[in-house]
């Protein structure tokens, strides 16, 4: 395996209940066995809606102070997320994701016969692939984010997918239908996560919100707020205890740390474990590729 490096990827699965993932991410279980990686129970915040929580995990912020307040609030973000401090540090950035995720940090609305593809230096997201329909596959997704980490190099990279919570929402949080979706990210995740590993990346895995069996999420219910968090190449994360979830305010911060990167003034310091806190900002001298 390479030497770790400040290169980060973050894969999130949309929809991903923290008991799906632990019952049937088989690979990832694995991992965890082995040792390679470390699973951490994450509490999402307020409402448990996609949209909001999007802005939450790259921003670190609460809905009460960005704004982002429910899925039909379609303007560009207010605040610094994880894409602008890298950008800022002469890092690069790219991201493989739902077309809301381009309406936050590159420009809002989204038009899907201009803004599929976007490679823009001077953007927050430097270089992006985006989809507009929820059953758009999973391994699509992937398939692009191994293109653009191939082509690009970015120092962080951001992977979001869908399928698990549009099974969700068609069937239910509880269905066979969810469950294979469930173990499908599972087996793509086994076939990039080794390569990644082998490149020196440190990883994030996790998701936004869960899911009720009824097809619901936005409440406060376990079944909607507990999601997963793996880590690889991270050290132990000294709030994390069995009895007590991390809260998903910390999740951009410690993205932040992982790239050496200082959090930005307005995310939220509640559970952040003292060594993300600490982290001056990483200077780069390396010259921004051109996409």
């Amino acid at each position: 395996m390479t030497e770790m490096t400040n290169k980060l990827i973050v894969v999130v699965l949309d929809g991903l209940r923290y008991d799906a993932a632990r019952k049937y991410m088989g690979y990832l279980e694995h991992l965890v066995e082995q040792g390679s990686l470390s699973c951490y129970r994450v509490q999402s915040e307020l409402p448990s809606l996609s949209r909001p929580l999007y802005e939450v995990l790259l921003t670190g912020t609460p809905v009460s102070k960005n704004g982002i307040t429910a899925n039909h609030i379609v303007r560009p973000s207010h605040e610094e997320s994880v894409f602008h401090l890298a950008v800022d540090a002469n890092l690069r950035t790219a991201a493989v994701a739902y077309h809301w995720v381009s309406e936050l940090y590159n420009s809002a609305p989204f038009d899907p016969l201009a803004d599929r593809h976007q490679h823009n230096v001077m953007k927050p997201i430097q270089h992006g692939s985006f989809y507009f329909e929820d059953h758009y596959p999973d391994s699509h997704v992937f398939a692009d984010a191994v293109y653009l980490r191939s082509a690009y190099d970015p120092h962080f990279l951001y992977i979001h997918s869908m399928n698990i919570d549009d099974a969700g929402h068609h069937f239910g949080g509880e269905s066979k239908e969810y469950e294979l979706s469930v173990r499908n990210a599972d087996g793509l995740l086994a076939t990039v996560l080794p390569i990644w590993m082998e490149q020196g990346y440190k990883i994030l895995i996790t998701a936004d919100h869960g899911m009720n069996a009824n097809g619901y999420h936005g409440g406060i219910t376990s079944s909607e707020r507990d999601v997963p968090l793996y880590t690889f190449g991270v050290d132990a994360l000294p709030l994390a205890k069995e009895d007590q979830a991390i809260p998903q305010l910390s999740l951009a911060p410690l993205m932040c740390h992982c790239l050496g990167l200082a959090p930005s003034a307005a995310m939220s310091k509640e559970g952040l474990p003292p060594f993300v806190q600490k982290q001056p900002l990483h200077e780069v001298n390396e010259p921004v590729i051109l996409g």
